[in-house]
């Protein structure tokens, strides 16, 4: 089993530019080339959160013409940037959700892995929040299988990670309880995010949080709060992830873009 993760996309409206001169649009066709031309080729692209920039069902509608070339099936999860209502309108059709559930929140059964995607936007805020529904849903899915590795999705990370300006709009809501359904749950190999647009590993409920850098600007390392939040262009990045046999999930993060290369060191 092998898969490819990106995260925080912020597509807007074809034109447009994310603070006047962020490109999404293209550093996503960017991605989606650079996962195709994998070899091995992933089973599948997971995308944890932030598809679009502003909720709307016109970056939504520009989000499915650029993912058309992806040659592998697309996992989505929203993020607070999201819309779910225009989200439901302009993906009907998910083989892996129901538009009639209430949240996106879903169950990937993939035989030797197992993946829970959940739902943490909260309407208005940028924060994060999983209500008391969201986590029995959770709770439920957890306790159907305590052996096959598992894998929690979730776009805001659940803990606080040392970035100030960030961790206030961390997940809010329900991180108390989320932690203690996960700790109950020996065979939660990972807890996957975003949100943050910079990489962050911690041990967290017994198991590890692994936050991935955006698929294209990053946030402001800023260990002390010092400055107003503000982006920087490092590289764009995505995430391998791989079950291994008597190892358990082995991930390797990827620069997008090439750098020269393979060259001998003779």
């Amino acid at each position: 089993m092998l898969f490819a993760q990106i995260t925080d996309l912020h597509i807007r409206e074809p034109g447009m530019a994310l603070s006047g001169r962020v490109d999404t649009a293209g550093f996503l066709e960017r991605a989606v080339v650079r996962v195709n031309a994998l070899s091995p080729r992933p089973d599948f692209l997971l995308i944890t959160g932030d598809l679009i920039d502003g909720g709307s069902e016109a970056e939504y509608r520009h989000l499915q013409r650029l993912l058309e070339p992806l040659a592998v099936p697309a996992y989505l999860v929203l993020g607070n940037h999201d819309g779910r209502e225009a989200f439901r309108a302009c993906f009907p059709d998910l083989e892996y959700w129901r538009p009639d559930q209430k949240f996106v929140q879903y169950a990937l059964d993939l035989g030797a892995l197992r993946l829970l995607v959940l739902d943490t936007h909260d309407p208005g805020k940028s924060s994060g929040a999983l209500c008391a529904d969201r986590l029995d849903w959770l709770a439920v899915r957890l306790a159907e299988d305590r052996d096959t590795p598992t894998v929690v999705v979730m776009h805001h990370p659940p803990v606080a990670v040392g970035l100030p300006g960030m961790d206030r709009l961390r997940l809010l809501e329900g991180a108390e309880r989320f932690a203690e359904v996960v700790r109950v749950a020996p065979n939660v190999e990972r807890i996957l995010a975003g949100h943050l647009h910079r990489g962050v590993t911690v041990r967290f409920a017994g198991t590890v949080l692994d936050v991935m850098p955006g698929a294209a600007h990053q946030v402001h390392y800023d260990s002390e709060g010092a400055t107003p939040l503000a982006l920087v262009m490092e590289p764009p990045m995505l995430q391998l992830h791989r079950l291994v046999a008597g190892t358990g999930l082995v991930s390797h993060k990827l620069y997008v873009d090439s750098y020269g290369g393979p060259q001998s060191f003779g």
